[in-house]
């Protein structure tokens, strides 16, 4: 596989330069990088401690690199720019509809969960600006400059829009270095604060779960983990960017990111976790006081990293809509730019508006985060082992190292079905309680 992978790429860079390995590092990093980074601490409470929660995490990078390598090679094989194109090229046109649905619906509840990290932290900074107070005995509530729904609203016409227009996914490697920056001061504040405050903020001893409720935690923490390490949709596109476009290299820029994004979870949730214990909430930053200074320079820091990920999110929903919509009405006739250009525009306020007006209602982000981990799991798990054992059956390869690679690819499958089933079924019983 691999010399068929580094013959030549088959997939030109967009521009005359295309994107740097240093650019794919970080917009892959960074599409990692989001408000998962908040749910680690209460992962780890919820697995039953660090030592659990570590092993989780490693055994699931064993599944998100091989992930990203199956998928780029699929990139390569098929000359498609898309993960949807991909799938569908290598599977079929039946699984390539599976995925285009499962995909458009998955990055359409992360930017609503994003949305709503960003108005959460946004809360917090005008509670620590405009405290309630009472004036004569009658409460004292925040101007309206500072209510959440302005706010927000605000930020997404003046900041997040302008970032979400550009057509090409390699404009996100600026904003991306400033949003990896910007997650990794969010896990350095939990460390020092562990080290400094921890006396004050720590809260008694977590009890030691049983055995059996703490096989049953150790699975329950699988979507959340999933939904804070999926890139996986977003590969592709990154994969087709790329200058150097060999196999090897694309490895070497997975492996890299995954490390990176592994080291700054796990540093998130195991300080989180042993300076709150299991009284860790969903959001580690709602744990801290809200008037701490360093604590609201960190609010501020991760509503820029998650500002800088909701653009990454728009390009790919607007790449699975026209794949949907405007290419079986056009068919492959060439498209105006002034068109294309109005096009994007609409589709991208359309998306916008909508995931704002959810966001703004939503009012527990932690059920969301578990539903998307359980739908990433086919975009992790699934839908790369599907295209693994597709192109192994056409590949002429020795008989143990094809029987390897297809059961690799089934298992791939498998694991992906029990944790999207898991994912399932506890937000089902979160609904019954």
């Amino acid at each position: 596989m691999e010399r068929a992978g580094e013959a030549r790429p088959l997939l030109p860079p967009p521009g005359p330069a295309g994107l740097s390995s240093a650019g794919a590092v970080c917009i892959l990093l960074k599409s990692a990088l989001g408000a998962g980074l908040l749910s680690f601490p209460w992962a780890f409470g919820r697995a039953g401690g660090a030592v659990p929660a570590l092993l989780v995490e490693l055994g699931s990078l064993i599944f998100l690199v091989s992930g990203l390598a199956v998928l780029g090679y699929a990139a390569a094989l098929s000359a498609q720019p898309t993960y949807q194109g991909v799938v569908r090229a290598v599977c079929g046109a039946a699984v390539g509809k599976l995925c285009e649905v499962c995909f458009l619906l998955n990055l359409f509840m992360i930017s609503v969960a994003l949305l709503r990290v960003v108005g959460d932290q946004l809360e917090k900074l005008c509670d620590s600006l405009y405290p309630n107070g009472t004036l004569s005995g009658a409460p004292l509530s925040p101007p309206w400059y500072a209510d959440q729904r302005f706010t927000l609203s605000a930020l997404c016409v003046f900041v997040i829009f302008p970032l979400s227009v550009p057509k090409e996914i390699g404009f996100q490697k600026y904003s991306s270095i400033l949003g990896t920056l910007a997650a990794c001061y969010l896990t350095l504040v939990i460390i020092l604060k562990y080290h400094l405050q921890a006396e004050s903020l720590a809260s008694p001893e977590p009890s030691q779960p049983s055995r059996a409720s703490s096989w049953a935690s150790i699975f329950s923490v699988i979507p959340t983990i999933c939904f804070g390490f999926q890139c996986h949709e977003a590969c592709v596109a990154i994969y087709s960017s790329m200058r150097n476009q060999s196999f090897s290299h694309w490895i070497a820029v997975s492996v890299i990111s995954m490390l990176i994004c592994l080291l700054i979870y796990s540093l998130t949730g195991l300080y989180g976790y042993l300076t709150f214990g299991e009284a860790v909430a969903p959001d580690v930053l709602m744990s801290y006081p809200g008037n701490d200074p360093v604590v609201i320079v960190a609010r501020l820091l991760f509503g820029v990293s998650i500002i800088t990920i909701y653009p990454i999110v728009v390009l790919l929903g607007r790449s699975v809509v026209r794949d949907v919509w405007v290419t079986p009405k056009h068919g492959a006739m060439a498209v105006a730019e002034a068109q294309e250009q109005r096009s994007r525009v609409a589709l991208t306020v359309t998306w916008m508006a909508t995931t704002l007006t959810i966001a703004i209602f939503v009012p527990d982000i932690g059920k969301v985060i578990e539903l998307i981990g359980g739908i990433s799991a086919f975009f992790i798990f699934i839908f790369p082992g599907l295209c693994l054992v597709c192109i192994t059956g056409t590949r002429t390869l020795g008989p143990r190292k094809k029987a390897a690679l297809i059961t690799w690819g089934v298992l791939s499958v498998l694991g992906g079905a029990f944790v999207c089933g898991q994912s399932a079924a506890l937000a089902v019983l979160g609904l019954l309680r």
